[in-house]
């Protein structure tokens, strides 16, 4: 079994690549296509060999994997760039380069850890990092290298984020621009959803109509879905003897699931994930009050875009809604100053309202949202008509309130006071010259959101955008409830309003051993009626789920849990104050390292780099609210060493150096940890249930651990399946100390009749020289001497797990006493030893690179992944990237592993 992998998804992104070579006059040319000229596709000796696009669905989650290899093909040193647009919603997790047969990894940590790598690019005013804002809804990762005469480069960046759902559908986008022809692109787009993908659609609208319809193939079935876009050089031609490139566009996936249940609930590994879109619901009559900005900063392109969108947003309110207008500038005005039925005189008289009003004075924000509440308040308890309908406030500004009452914490204490949670706040801020940190505390303190309207051309469309999105309200006090004792760790589960075409997610831990009681229980007010539904899960379409998608499905689950709860600190983390604050920030921390994403808390540095100033990549997620900002000064180009390899460092596995340590676990997975790296090598070892292994041996002492494999009775005659390890055996010979420990027992010197402990005790065991501390229903730890310190940890595996029984797992916490000559499967490796690895290169799967590892004289195929360290939480684990070792880690361990077995438990 290979490492387990990252669950892949295709996230909403933008991808641009490109070469910059440094000037020079050397040139590389490569043949074109048999039917065309052949065109010179380098740029200045540089050339694109490859770009492939890997994007995975599953359940909405997304882990996007983009690969390029660049080829200097002059005989000096070229400048070569990596630049690619992801999502500002996304987390990256991993980035790689290999150039000189030598793979540079990232690094994930604290950013307060980094700060000392960068704190000299910030005196000098300059910016260390390679992400910054890029448009609308990007962010822009940029990396320059100088690469060597006559070599390839090769980049590989990973991504993650949810996709949300708007108006009916799912939105990849992928921005495609190399500015050169490229010899192998490809776009590669995988779909799993377990409620069935109902459409999916393809697009490059950069390619003449006939010509996508050629390279775009698609098609669905069930719960898979599958795009595969990959032009020739011929078709990426923009003329037959042109070498410009027609790939200059997004090229765009949309796909919806089906609906036709209310429940979709997914439970793997004691995690859930709850997806909650209903249809075929009745639209809700609504209340809407506008509150509009008309203070001196809006004239011109502003306040006609603002017209042009009321009076389209006014064209597309029911009969059945009411309305009003607010108007706030140094004073506040109101159309008519309570809800109106939408009726057509209401309608057009508020048309002609909107045409003639003019703007004047500063900016009451205060006293604008304050009236517009008072009109919904008022009509909520006076007009029995509208008692029902969902009521919605929406807020546009430009600017930061001027007039009135202007202290934003007293602004922010007012609005909440006055809504009192009864319905949402939509705040639009128009342009960056407002503080749109605020607008965003002040709409999520009021069940809201905020958004940003981008001074362009289409910022009325961007006005109507928001307005479709909200136009269609289905159901109001929207609660997903889950049994208190059986769920922690939940993700906000309480909506103020569900609209037709989005999505409500929940995700959360389901409790140990309360799977059996878990369920969900949804509450709603609909048009005219109450709205409950009861989930439970479906144990046979999960174990049917998990046959199909396996540890890929545990581990999205996970994942998107993950996701879902930093994204909420984040936001939390703006608007809170003090220690809250501070626990909220470290709360983020916490997880973002854990699940190895880069946000605002976390740095990813690539060693083994430097500029010119010996500055290390640094990548840094920057601010929400940032601006794109044009780069000033200087470039910076990271030079590769040559003839010397990098200090290969793990890009996941971010635990602190005295946390990383070396173990075996769940099937069997062995992590050997490297300090003097910074890094970790992963093997399995496939064996039958009731071989033994020997994990430690001392030869001076005689002292050993040895372990034997339990497994799944009911698997298949001559099938291999997973091994777990269900008996441990630890002895001193020299002292007569034995410990034998299984899932249900902990029992001492059982060959003489010892003591038999439970894992519900919780005792310290003391016998010459050896300590044993069992923690109830977790680990046990055992102290040898004071040279070597083991733990044992235990694994209940919860119903419909692909676990067969309870196990065991075993990690060294400590060996600096252990004798140079300890062997076993895990003691040869208690003392240093050198590797190298080189050749980074695409896998069989595209989200698992392969390289090439030189170690112990032998020269071994790799793969990156990752593995669970369940040293720390036996319950959830942590997740550290590796290199995998295949074949039962030949090359890697001394002889063969069969060498291992050994006869007896002690």
């Amino acid at each position: 079994m290979g490492p387990r992998g990252l669950l892949c998804v295709c996230l909403v992104s933008l991808l641009i690549l490109q070469a910059r070579p440094a000037p020079s006059s050397a040139t590389g040319r490569s043949k074109g296509s048999q039917k065309r000229q052949a065109v010179d596709r380098t740029v200045d000796g540089v050339l694109i060999r490859s770009l492939k696009v890997n994007c995975k669905v599953t359940s909405r989650f997304a882990h996007y994997v983009i690969t390029s290899q660049v080829v200097n093909s002059a005989n000096e040193p070229r400048e070569v760039a990596f630049d690619v647009e992801i999502p500002k919603t996304a987390f990256i997790s991993d980035f790689a380069i290999t150039a000189n047969d030598n793979a540079y990894v990232g690094n994930i940590k604290d950013k307060a850890a980094a700060w000392k790598q960068y704190r000299k690019a910030a005196i000098a005013g300059e910016n260390a990092g390679l992400v910054r804002a890029s448009g609308r809804t990007m962010e822009q990762f940029t990396i320059h290298i100088t690469a060597s005469p006559r070599s390839k480069v090769t980049f590989q960046l990973t991504y993650e984020e949810v996709l949300k759902r708007r108006l009916g559908q799912y939105n990849i986008v992928i921005r495609v621009k190399p500015k050169q022809l490229v010899q192998h692109f490809e776009i590669d787009v995988d779909i799993f959803e377990p409620q069935g993908i109902s459409k999916l659609n393809a697009q490059a609208p950069f390619l003449p109509k006939e010509l996508a319809a050629r390279t775009i193939k698609k098609s669905f079935s069930g719960k898979k879905g599958h795009v595969h876009f990959r032009p020739t050089v011929a078709q990426q031609q923009s003329c037959p003897t042109c070498s410009t490139s027609l790939l200059n566009g997004d090229f765009r996936v949309t796909y919806d699931v089906n609906r036709d249940k209310l429940c979709d609930l997914l439970v793997a590994n004691n995690h859930f994930a709850h997806f909650f879109a209903p249809q075929n619901l009745k639209n809700m009559s609504k209340s809407l009050v506008f509150v509009i900005d008309i203070s001196g900063s809006m004239e011109g392109q502003k306040v006609k875009q603002t017209k042009e969108a009321l009076l389209k947003i006014l064209g597309d309110i029911r009969p059945e809604d009411y309305f009003d207008l607010v108007l706030f500038g140094s004073r506040v005005q109101s159309w008519r100053g309570s809800l109106v039925p939408a009726s057509e005189a209401n309608l057009q008289a508020a048309r002609d309202f909107v045409q003639r009003f003019s703007l004047a004075g500063a900016t009451n924000l205060n006293g604008g949202l304050l009236r517009g509440i008072e009109i919904l308040n008022n009509a909520q308890g006076n007009l029995p008509a509208v008692s029902k309908h969902a009521a919605i406030l929406i807020m546009l500004t430009d600017g930061e309130p001027t007039e009135g009452v202007t202290d934003r914490p007293q602004i922010l204490k007012n609005i909440r006071s006055a809504i009192g949670g009864r319905f949402p706040l939509y705040s639009l801020g128009f342009g960056h010259d407002l503080d749109f940190n605020f607008l965003k505390s002040l709409s999520m303190e009021n069940n809201g959101w905020a958004q940003r309207i981008y001074e362009d051309h289409d910022a009325a469309q961007q006005l109507q955008g928001f307005y479709n999105q909200v136009a269609n309200p289905l159901l109001v006090d929207v609660e997903l409830l889950y049994p208190q004792d059986a769920v922690v760790a939940l993700t906000q589960h309480r909506h103020k309003q569900y609209y037709d075409g989005s999505e409500i997610v929940v995700a959360g831990r389901i409790a140990d051993h309360k799977l059996g009681s878990f369920k969900a229980d949804v509450r709603a007010r609909g048009e005219g009626q109450e709205f409950q539904t009861t989930c439970l899960v479906d144990e046979e379409e999960m174990k049917k789920l998990l046959r199909e998608r396996g540890h890929m499905l545990e581990n999205h689950v996970e994942r998107l849990w993950a996701y879902l709860t930093i994204q909420e600190l984040l936001a939390r983390h703006v608007k809170a104050k003090g220690e809250e604050k501070a626990n909220v920030s470290s709360e983020a921390l916490k997880m973002s390292l854990a699940y190895q994403f880069v946000t605002p808390l976390t740095s990813m540095t690539i060693r083994g780099m430097a500029d010119e100033d010996g500055l290390e990549p640094t990548i840094d997620k920057p601010p929400e609210d940032s601006q794109p900002l044009e780069m000033v000064g200087p470039r910076r180009t990271f030079v590769l060493p040559a003839g010397q390899p990098p200090p290969t460092s793990s890009s996941l596995n971010v635990q602190q150096l005295p946390d990383r340590v070396t173990g075996v676990d769940t099937d069997p997975h062995f992590i050997i940890h490297v300090p003097q790296k910074e890094d970790a090598l992963c093997s399995n070892i496939n064996e039958q249930p009731g071989v033994i292994l020997s994990l430690v041996q001392d030869p001076n002492t005689g002292f050993s651990v040895n372990g034997q494999l339990i497994g799944d009775k009911a698997r298949s005659p001559g099938r291999h399946g997973g091994t777990y390890f269900g008996r441990l055996g630890i002895a001193n010979p020299a002292t007569g100390f034995q410990l034998e420990v299984t899932p249900q027992n902990i029992t001492l010197n059982p060959s003489s009749g010892g003591p038999v402990f439970s894992w519900r005790d919780q005792a310290v065991l003391r016998r010459e020289g050896v300590v044993v501390t069992i923690n109830r229903k977790k680990n046990l730890l055992v102290s040898v001497d004071g040279r070597a310190t083991f733990e044992v940890a235990l694994h209940r595996v919860w119903k419909g797990s692909t676990a067969p029984q309870d196990f065991l797992g075993f990690y060294v916490l400590d060996s600096h006493g252990m004798p140079a000559r300890t062997h076993g499967l895990l003691g040869q490796f208690f003392h240093p030893f050198h590797f190298e690895v080189s050749d980074l290169r695409p896998g069989s799967d595209p989200t698992k690179p392969d390289a090439t590892m030189t170690v112990k004289n032998r020269r071994l195929t790799v793969t990156r992944g990752l593995q669970k360290d369940y040293s720390k939480d036996p319950r959830h684990g942590v997740a550290v990237s590796c290199w995998f070792v295949h074949d039962n880690g030949a090359g890697l361990i001394d002889g063969v592993h069969t060498d291992y077995i050994v006869p007896d438990i002690f």
